[in-house]
């Protein structure tokens, strides 16, 4: 059996419990050594054999798996973040159903959370914004065009952008064109949940610059929107006195 994991944004105690339970029982791990946390392996036990996917090839990951299933043992394939966001798992699971090997999939804490948790973040203030956007910019992996990054800044939504740290000038120059102002709110969230986490809010004028400043050219993520800013925004409604639910009357405004 194949187990897709997410392994949460960094910090170890961020997998989910049934993750971490599933690394417990593995006869063998394969991670994605570039991005996941190390530390997490130390929830395997001393027999389970480790793999660095980050250098390995797709069949050669698919070729460790084949031979655990010979032995009828358990592996988790454990991803960064969240599989389903820039987890290239579709692969390696359409040559899964081919061969017949069964495989489940265990959900993770996405790095956009845990870059919302480093600012104490929501990002869907009423009246601000109600959409979240996860998008990229183009790097080897093409971006299809009817989702540039001008269209989605005509939104003006929440939108966190990963893979784009190395090209933070045409990111802005980009969601400028699209409508954001150059004063916009952004942050650069470095290894968000990580020891070494690093996080600056700024703006799109600024977001390059301060990149420089630092020395960060990768593992970072782009916040863009006005609910950085955490102002100007409405009272929710659910806990509002005079909003009335199936769980409470409405009193009269005072």
């Amino acid at each position: 059996m194949v187990h897709f994991v997410g392994a949460g944004p960094g910090a170890p105690d961020l997998i989910t419990l049934r993750g971490k339970n599933l690394l417990e029982q593995a006869d063998a791990v394969i991670y994605a050594g570039s991005l996941v946390n190390p530390k997490l392996l130390e929830y395997t036990k001393k027999e389970c054999r480790i793999y660095n996917s980050a250098t390995m090839t797709l069949e050669e990951v698919l070729d460790v798996i084949r031979e655990m299933e010979k032995q009828n043992k358990n592996t988790v394939r454990l991803h960064t973040g969240e599989p389903s966001i820039y987890g290239a798992v579709r692969e390696q699971m359409d040559q899964l159903d081919r061969e017949q090997i069964p495989y489940d999939s265990c959900p993770g804490v996405s790095a956009c959370f845990g870059a919302a948790a480093a600012l104490n973040l929501e990002y869907t203030l009423p009246e601000v914004s109600q959409s979240l956007i996860i998008t990229r910019m183009a790097g080897r992996t093409a971006v299809p065009e009817k989702e540039s990054i001008e269209s989605f800044a005509t939104h003006q939504a929440s939108m966190a952008v990963y893979l784009s740290a190395g090209m933070l000038e045409e990111l802005a120059e980009r969601l400028i064109a699209g409508g954001y102002t150059p004063d916009t709110p952004a942050a650069l969230v470095y290894k968000a949940s990580w020891p070494e986490e690093k996080t600056y809010v700024v703006t799109l004028a600024t977001l390059a610059e301060t990149a420089r400043e630092h020395g960060i050219t990768k593992t970072a993520l782009v916040l863009v929107g006005d609910v950085l800013t955490h102002s100007h925004y409405a009272r929710s409604k659910l806990y509002d006195p005079t909003f009335e639910t199936e769980f409470r009357k409405a009193s009269e405004p005072s």
